[in-house]
């Protein structure tokens, strides 16, 4: 018998969002998409993609309660159908709400507000065909409400447990709306695709907790009930957890898994770390989330940061891994390196607005901002055009990546390494070896 043909991973484009209420502005703005979006647009479908997660700038749309201005978003808009791309429109990502919603998502007048908004987008554009009502609903109300690193920064499980309670209803009651306003429209939930590990007893013991919820916030939004019995379950019972319960369950399409080297974290009784000496393959985690949840899976963002070799890599390993899931029999629709050009500022989590460039995109942005070419856009067209991952190549990867990766290794083990190629030595190289701050302050 012959080998079985499976049809090509679909690659999808992307461009991020995130507004910074503290600074009034977002990262379209300090990458300057905002001016430059039909150049970007451009070089999207230059590679053949037609489908892209496009963020809905909610902020700006509404800068004043109660009055929408649609008219940059009529325009983006309209040129996307004009050029056949089919967004997968983002509504809120991470903390882009207007800046008159001064308490964030712990604002009373967050769920009329946002209701308002988005049954006024539904009717404004009845042909969009995938939408994401709220973006990483665990990862940013958790680093909203637990870890105080985003407004309105609180911390703690309770303060975790009031945003669900302010947010998820909302959210569901918009996904059973848009059942009746779209009904040919698929709703696209994505978050952190996570699973962890620990060293010793106490560290077995935190990653037992971080595996549990992981799943909390999807589950409270399907209207499912947590195990007051397990690791999370009894903190989160203790914590106001009942108050999940009474949620309107919310419909999902397509479950998107947002996957990242630093996804898989490592505890012992000195803490935690992103490094995982042993990680789960991206497929048996896919794997995982499909038989819990029963969805097409999408993974809605990927990227590494590091030089344009190793971004490059790491497309190969996620598309191979996708590749592996989908021959497991596992519907996979798509995969998406987020965002399509370099991002800015998470080098302090948004905490700061310093136009500090993160070197994470299929282009590059030089100082001036202008979009380079490099190997990860042949690595990144060559998918796009149905190029396997066998077929695509491995870089011997620099640091800090090469540390990164180094337990990823055995599952690469019968790839054949390149060496990088040479990179543009020019003052406007992306600045690698900037670390990612991360500030956890309370571990419960």
């Amino acid at each position: 018998m012959g080998r079985v043909r499976h049809e090509p991973i679909e690659i999808l484009g992307s461009f991020e969002s995130t507004f910074m209420p503290a600074h009034d502005r977002d990262v379209i703005e300090t990458t300057e998409h905002d001016k430059r979006w039909r150049e970007d647009l451009l070089l999207v479908t230059d590679m053949g993609i037609t489908r892209l997660r496009y963020p809905i700038r909610w902020h700006r749309i509404e800068e004043v309660e109660g009055v929408f201005d649609w008219s940059e978003t009529d325009e983006i808009l309209e040129h996307m159908r004009d050029l056949g791309l089919r967004p997968i429109v983002d509504l809120v990502h991470h903390t882009s709400y207007p800046a008159w919603l001064t308490d964030g998502f712990a604002d009373e007048r967050f769920g009329p507000a946002y209701l308002r908004y988005a049954e006024a987008f539904a009717r404004r554009y009845p042909w969009v065909e995938e939408y994401t009502l709220f973006n990483e609903p665990f990862a940013t109300l958790f680093l909203c409400g637990h870890e105080a690193i985003w407004p309105p920064y609180r911390s703690g499980l309770e303060s975790f447990v009031d945003l669900l309670v302010n947010v998820l209803p909302p959210v569901a009651e918009a996904s059973r709306l848009y059942r009746e306003l779209l009904p040919s429209a698929r709703h696209v939930w994505n978050d952190s695709c996570e699973r962890h590990i620990g060293t010793d007893a106490s560290g077995q013991s935190y990653a037992d907790l971080a595996n549990e919820r992981r799943f909390a916030v999807l589950d409270a939004f399907l209207g499912r009930p947590y195990d007051t019995e397990g690791p999370f379950g009894r903190l989160l019972h203790e914590s106001g957890g009942e108050r999940l319960l009474g949620i309107e369950g919310g419909s999902v399409d397509v479950l998107g898994l947002d996957y990242y080297a630093h996804n898989q974290w490592t505890f012992s009784i000195e803490g935690g770390t992103t490094t995982n000496p042993d990680p789960t393959p991206f497929a048996d985690l896919i794997q995982e989330y499909w038989e819990r949840y029963g969805l097409p899976c999408l993974v809605t963002e990927t990227n590494i940061r590091g030089h344009t070799f190793d971004r490059a890599t790491w497309l190969k390993y996620v598309l191979e891994q996708c590749e592996i899931a989908r021959d497991r029999g596992i519907p996979i629709d798509g995969l998406c390196w987020f965002p399509f050009i370099d991002s800015t500022d998470w080098n302090s989590l948004l905490f700061r607005c310093e136009g500090h460039i993160d070197p994470v995109g299929v282009y590059w942005l030089d100082e001036e901002l202008d979009r380079r070419a490099s190997v990860m856009t042949t690595s990144y067209a060559a998918a796009a055009a149905g190029v396997p991952a066998v077929d695509l190549p491995a870089f011997e990867l620099a640091e800090p990546v090469a540390t990164w990766f180094r337990g990823y290794l055995p599952q690469t083990s019968h790839w054949e390494w390149s060496p990088p190629p040479e990179e543009p030595r020019a003052r406007n190289l992306p600045r690698i070896t900037t670390t990612m701050e991360l500030r956890i302050v309370d571990a419960q």
